[in-house]
């Protein structure tokens, strides 16, 4: 039996109140704007995390990581325990030479602007993701032909057993929307990446572009989790959903977005549960059209039974 009195009472030792919430909504969080409430969400420094994660297994307390929210579906039931969140409070990101060093929740777009400021390019790909540096090396994110692991060089990472370690880009074995750090409950808390000396205009032009076309074809006007469905490969997840007559498709307050098929949308009143029954319905229309499984990209957090 978890002794949640005196947990709270070693937290609230741990780090200062206004860095602890109570049953805090988690549509506050993502970006798709929906989810029931955290029973504590907490809001650590760099040099807190280690401590946080350690009481948490100290009174057996479950914890959940998350980022700038952008890429979770978090259940209307909430989440249990803990929500350590890496974000505001671990936004440091420091420029040398052709090395940009952010802590893991910095943003994506202003790692991307600082980089560019410093003109360096490699980085331009990212500069429109919605997502935290930790979340980005996770996944592996990527967009208009670049990835992550093509300008990450290492990570600082707290380990599973609590260790802080420092891991090359190689050790991660990054892939498509994939790296080892899913599954081995390690916590990324500072990247480095390479970039290379580029023409600062160009630079900028490129970013304007890639923004451009962000805003032309995807639904930026509506709250949802970025690309809903990982890529199959030979297809694209999108085309798959439009030609299974599935554009607008709509559960509740979740749709299939109008404006590009890949993206599931909160309408604005939607739930979780809409979302989730949504994404299952495509799912299995796809499935019984094409015979390809949509592989969700979206990280699904709680109980959606």
């Amino acid at each position: 039996m978890i002794d949640y009195q005196q947990f709270e009472r070693s937290l609230t030792a741990l780090l200062p109140r206004e860095q602890i919430k109570k049953q805090e909504p988690m549509k506050k969080h993502t970006t798709f704007r929906v989810g029931g409430c955290a029973d504590y969400f907490v809001m650590p420094h760099l040099a807190e995390v280690q401590a946080v994660v350690a009481l948490c297994r100290e009174y057996e307390v479950p914890f959940t990581i998350i980022g700038n929210g952008s890429n979770l579906l978090v259940s209307d039931a909430g989440l249990r325990g803990v929500v350590l969140q890496i974000g505001k409070a671990m936004s440091e990101i420091t420029v040398e030479g052709n090395v940009v060093r952010a802590q893991a929740g910095a943003m994506l777009s202003e790692t991307g602007n600082r980089a560019a400021k410093a003109q360096l390019t490699g980085m331009e790909f990212a500069a429109g993701i919605p997502g935290s540096i930790g979340g980005a090396v996770v996944m592996n994110a990527g967009a208009y032909g670049g990835e992550m692991k093509d300008i990450l060089t290492s990570v600082i990472v707290l380990t599973a057993d609590g260790n802080l370690e420092k891991r090359s880009a190689d050790e991660l074995e990054l892939s498509y929307r994939h790296s080892k750090l899913m599954a081995d409950g390690s916590i990324v808390l500072e990247a480095s990446l390479q970039l290379e000396k580029g023409d600062p205009q160009a630079i900028r032009s490129y970013m304007d572009e890639l923004r451009a076309k962000r805003i032309e074809k995807q639904p930026l006007e509506y709250p949802s989790a970025g690309s809903t469905f990982k890529r199959p490969e030979g297809y694209f997840a999108g085309k798959l959903i439009q030609d299974a007559n599935l554009s607008g498709y709509s559960v509740g307050g979740a749709q299939v977005s109008t404006k590009h098929c890949g993206f599931v949308i909160n309408r604005g009143d939607a739930s979780a549960s809409d979302i989730m029954t949504l994404i299952k319905d495509v799912q299995k229309k796809v499935f019984e059209r094409n015979g390809v499984w949509l592989e969700t990209e979206v990280r699904l957090l709680g109980d959606f039974s």
